[in-house]
């Protein structure tokens, strides 16, 4: 199989066309500079793809929108509906009537991707889930992601749920320049619901240097798919990587990228809202369920973490310190409201 890889060089677009050998899927991925927008390399960026819990960056994102427009408040409450309770894994099996904070379930949706927690969300912020999915694609449209298109809160796959790496990186370069309030939410090593511990799913939050999110997702049709970022040495870049084969694979791609990305030399690339769809728009939805969920596959395919011991990446170290395990979980009656996430310094704005 033939893949077409593009990265610029002085401001030139050069093509390889590279034997994928060994991988018996594609792998869409795009590194992009934050600061600047502009695209450093990309391959099969406009491929439509499921975008599995990175669909929850936007729900994120629209549930930010609203807290900037004064709807709520990160203290509000979140209530456990019946349809909210009754999503698939993974989950944290809350039950209907069941109450915790907006800043709470952000944490969760973040760092556990809790799928019934994600739709509460989205019932909370839109009050209804369809409706808050109405508000996914409409500002999924403002930004540009003309390759995507939302049916849930969650990101669990079905017709018309689909995105591309370009429309991922477009969203990702937004959540970074119009709420960097936020940022802290994404960068979270662990939540500590009150019964146990979650560590984050990004296994390059502490230890890859400089790394500050984002999200990462896994079904059988999309593979294991991770959105990056890291910040260092004065410069931040976004790294998307799609349909990997497994858990390490993703996290060491990731590295890789984000490694040359932040060595790469500034200002080279076209900015990323100007690129060209290099396949045709109807192109369909990939699905490597196939390849992904056969009976050797699946023992492997499952949304946990990232163990030390399975990186072959000299950019991902060992942990040198516990994880710092934030508080998200129930609230008591009666009881304050838990401390939300602490935030860090806005960054420059990167020019879209």
């Amino acid at each position: 199989m033939q893949t077409a890889i593009r990265y610029f060089v002085g401001g030139l677009v050069a093509t390889v066309m590279a034997l994928a050998a060994g991988a018996a899927w594609a792998n869409p991925s795009i590194l992009v500079d934050a600061y600047t927008g502009r695209v450093i390399e990309h391959k099969d960026a406009f491929q439509k793809w499921y975008p599995a819990s990175l669909t929850k960056l936007m729900t994120a994102y629209v549930t930010f929108d609203a807290l900037k427009a004064g709807e709520l408040t990160l203290n509000s409450e979140v209530v456990m509906s019946q349809h909210s309770a009754s999503q698939p894994p993974s989950k944290m099996y809350f039950k209907p009537g069941q109450r915790l904070t907006l800043d709470s379930a952000l944490k969760i949706m973040l760092v556990k991707s809790a799928n019934d927690i994600a739709v509460a969300v989205a019932e909370t912020v839109g009050g209804s889930e369809p409706a808050f999915v109405n508000r996914m694609n409409a500002e999924a449209a403002k930004l540009g992601m003309t390759s995507t298109h939302f049916i849930n809160a969650n990101g669990l796959p079905g017709d018309g749920q689909y995105t591309t790496a370009r429309d991922l990186a477009l969203l990702t370069l937004a959540l970074k320049r119009n709420f960097p309030q936020y940022a802290g939410y994404f960068k979270i090593e662990g939540i500590n619901t009150g019964k146990r511990t979650y560590g984050n799913f990004n296994a390059l939050i502490g230890r890859f240097k400089g790394a500050d999110g984002m999200k990462t997702g896994y079904i059988c049709a999309s593979g294991y798919n991770q959105v990056s970022s890291a910040t260092r040495d004065g410069r931040s870049v976004i790294s998307v990587v799609l349909g990997t084969e497994s858990l390490a694979a993703r996290a060491e791609r990731s590295a890789d990228m984000l490694t040359a990305g932040l060595s790469a030399p500034s200002g080279a690339g076209v900015p990323l809202m100007s690129m060209a769809p290099d396949v045709p728009a109807t192109n369909p939805v990939a699905d490597i369920s196939q390849q992904m969920c056969d009976p050797k596959a699946r023992r492997a395919a499952s949304e946990t973490s990232d163990g030390d011991s399975d990186s072959k990446s000299p950019y991902l170290l060992p942990m040198d310190h516990q994880p710092n395990y934030v508080f998200a979980g129930l609230l008591p009656g009666g009881d304050p409201a838990p401390k939300i996430a602490n935030v860090p310094v806005p960054i420059p704005r990167p020019a879209l």
